[in-house]
């Protein structure tokens, strides 16, 4: 059995009131990681009176490495339980999430939006489409929620993925706003979700790198250039990354 499959048969015994110390006991919070497995059980096994009830741990009450801060991301991913069955009504509370000053929501968000995935790609295609017209947070929750390659095996989800991926990067090309915190957030992510889309769909995912490799924005080609770093693209086309490499010399 699985750790997770232990935590959730553990949880399942134990009665909800109880849930919160447990989960603060075992956390892994203050520390550099947080106990991913435990967050997975809890988002399955609990409801949403449990989930509304962490999420109101906010950052003034939870800050970011306090064990609260767990009990938050936990009811952000479980969040993605309910997406992921039919509950699409809590999407605007996930997409408010998006924009929290704690990286661990951040990536709650991105990891509850990959449960959706995982159930129905089409719905996280349609779901994540406006956030790529909003902040530069909600875009990078939708960036990071794309870039996961177990939801790109199908061609015509992982070119609507590198699509999408193709609108936030024209909406950073020389932006005014590129000093910004949740700016440099999303620049970050976008790093490394290019290489992710474009393994994925290598013909296509070229092409289009190879247009942003060449952008009159320095930020937006430093940020390509951070793709090609990664061993995805390396494996998939070493001579290919090394062509592009050297364009930049």
């Amino acid at each position: 059995m699985s750790k997770s499959a232990d935590y959730r048969q553990f949880l399942r015994s134990l009665p909800m009131q109880d849930w919160e110390a447990y989960l603060l006991r075992e956390s892994g919070l203050p520390g550099p990681r947080g106990n991913l497995e435990l967050a997975q059980a809890a988002a399955d096994e609990g409801d949403l009176p449990l989930f509304q009830h962490f999420l109101a741990f906010t950052p003034e009450i939870a800050p970011v490495n306090a064990p609260h801060e767990f009990l938050a991301f936990c009811g952000a991913v479980g969040l993605g339980r309910l997406l992921a069955e039919g509950q699409r009504q809590h999407l605007p509370t996930l997409r408010s999430c998006a924009s929290d000053p704690r990286w661990r929501m951040r990536e709650g968000v991105a990891m509850a939006l990959q449960r959706l995935g995982k159930a129905d790609m089409p719905a996280l295609l349609a779901a994540v489409e406006p956030w790529c017209e909003g902040n530069w947070l909600e875009k990078r929750a939708a960036a990071a929620a794309l870039a996961e390659p177990a939801l790109l095996h199908d061609e015509f989800h992982a070119l609507a993925a590198l699509r999408l991926l193709d609108r936030i990067t024209f909406s950073m090309e020389n932006s005014p706003d590129s000093h910004s915190s949740g700016f440099k957030v999303l620049h970050q992510g976008m790093c490394y979700c290019w290489s992710v889309g474009a393994a994925a769909v290598p013909v296509a995912g070229k092409k289009l790198m190879e247009k942003w490799l060449v952008s009159p924005d320095p930020v937006i080609r430093r940020m390509m250039q951070e793709n090609l770093k990664k061993n995805r693209l390396v494996r998939l086309d070493p001579q290919w990354v090394e062509k592009w490499r050297n364009h930049a010399l």
